[in-house]
């Protein structure tokens, strides 16, 4: 990956003209415009250049993300090829606990429209509330991402089965 100059992530343009109209009694539109196109071209030039920057970065970092998803899916793969009963336990374990997270889910919401004057209101009763269901809700939630990805890794192609067995 290409390091990139800090300075040119960041873009200035100066707007104002660098020479001052001279003051006449008629302001001639014409000739003002024509004395200035020179600087509205260097503008755009600069305008340009920036949006070039911001598309090779955006580029850069598009293929960085790519490649990090890529080499999940294999691992995934992988492991879904060594372990082929364990990530179909996951693929159902991971569905027990959507119905379950839906039944909380649901508890929550229903608390929330009939409690929510005193939630407003009562901090001990907010407090109270966060810790009925929040920690609940983080730990089902990276389990069921855990869970749904291990069950559901992508069946690697023939092509990087026979790489990955020639590896070993």
């Amino acid at each position: 990956m290409t390091t990139v100059n800090q300075d040119l992530l960041y873009t200035q343009i100066d707007v104002l003209p660098a020479i001052t109209p001279p003051k006449s009694d008629a302001p001639s539109p014409l000739s003002s415009a024509s004395d200035y196109a020179p600087q509205i071209c260097s503008l755009i030039r600069e305008l340009v250049s920036a949006q070039d920057r911001q598309t090779a970065l955006l580029e850069e970092l598009t293929a960085s993300i790519a490649g990090t998803h890529r080499r999940r899916a294999v691992e995934l793969g992988l492991w879904k090829m060594s372990n082929p009963e364990l990530a179909e336990y996951c693929k159902h374990a991971a569905k027990k606990l959507e119905r379950i997270q839906t039944d909380i889910l649901s508890t929550l919401t229903e608390e929330v429209d009939t409690n929510s004057d005193m939630l407003f209101e009562n901090e001990f009763k907010l407090n109270e509330f966060i810790d009925r269901f929040g920690a609940k809700l983080f730990h089902l939630n990276s389990l069921l991402q855990m869970l749904t990805q291990l069950g559901n890794a992508p069946d690697l192609q023939p092509q990087t089965r026979n790489i990955r067995k020639n590896d070993r």
